[in-house]
């Protein structure tokens, strides 16, 4: 056939191995979730209800390096999925995101989970305190890769003996446990992991995976606020 050129065996062979490299990069990026790529079936929460009574100041809009938490909490929440909402005032907050409201009033961090997965339109749900400015994109998919292949309803990360759950991965389905417990006045979240199936993520396996526990330090008072300053 006149003016069609037929490429040579060799040539054909070598663009079905890039085709073939390629896909297999697009997989190895599918998997790992890099910076750039978002969750789409996780929903994330900023908890942002406290009463910040230590602080002096609403947590959410105190500034830190030129920011406020909120807007920090958001944009990292941003690197992970496109559905980012807020726990707490409607009043306060509707202008930054949507948001979901307790239901269980005065109940602290367990009822403000409970309000995020009561709303939640997705099964994994991270859920992620406001004033906990050091958390990175990198560790957010991390736990979110870990909550994919795990069966249990919560995945938490543990430094030390204490939890925290305020940096965590819940599947909707905890919504039912918190309710019980927040019924029967149960508001202390330690006490629920003692009886739901959690996937513990220790400081052991922080480290391994090239995390450090200091992503966890949170700012509840001006003289924290301070010294995280400088």
């Amino acid at each position: 056939m006149a003016g069609r050129i037929v490429p040579p065996a060799a040539w054909k062979y070598g663009l079905t191995i890039f085709v073939q490299n390629w896909h297999s990069l697009l997989c190895v990026y599918d998997r790992e979730m890099p910076a750039g790529i978002t969750a789409p079936d996780v929903t994330a929460f900023i908890l942002a209800g406290g009463k910040s009574t230590r602080m002096g100041a609403d947590k959410a809009f105190v500034q830190f390096k030129g920011r406020s938490l909120l807007s920090r909490a958001l944009e990292i929440a941003g690197l992970l999925t496109r559905d980012v909402r807020i726990v707490g005032s409607y009043e306060k907050f509707n202008q930054y995101a949507p948001v979901a409201q307790d239901v269980f009033r005065e109940c602290g961090p367990l009822g403000g989970i409970h309000a995020a997965l009561q709303s939640s339109p997705s099964d994994l749900n991270l859920v992620l305190g406001v004033d906990m400015p050091f958390v990175s994109a990198s560790f957010l998919r991390y736990l979110v890769a870990q909550a994919g292949t795990a069966p249990e309803p919560v995945i938490v990360p543990r430094t030390g003996e204490r939890f925290q759950p305020l940096c965590a991965v819940y599947r909707r389905e905890f919504r039912n446990a918190a309710e019980t417990a927040l019924l029967a006045g149960r508001n202390r979240i330690g006490l629920l992991f003692k009886i739901v199936p959690i996937r513990v993520i220790d400081e052991d396996e922080l480290v391994r995976s090239g995390f450090s526990s200091a992503l966890f330090r949170n700012l509840n008072t001006p003289e924290e606020l301070q010294a995280a300053s400088e």
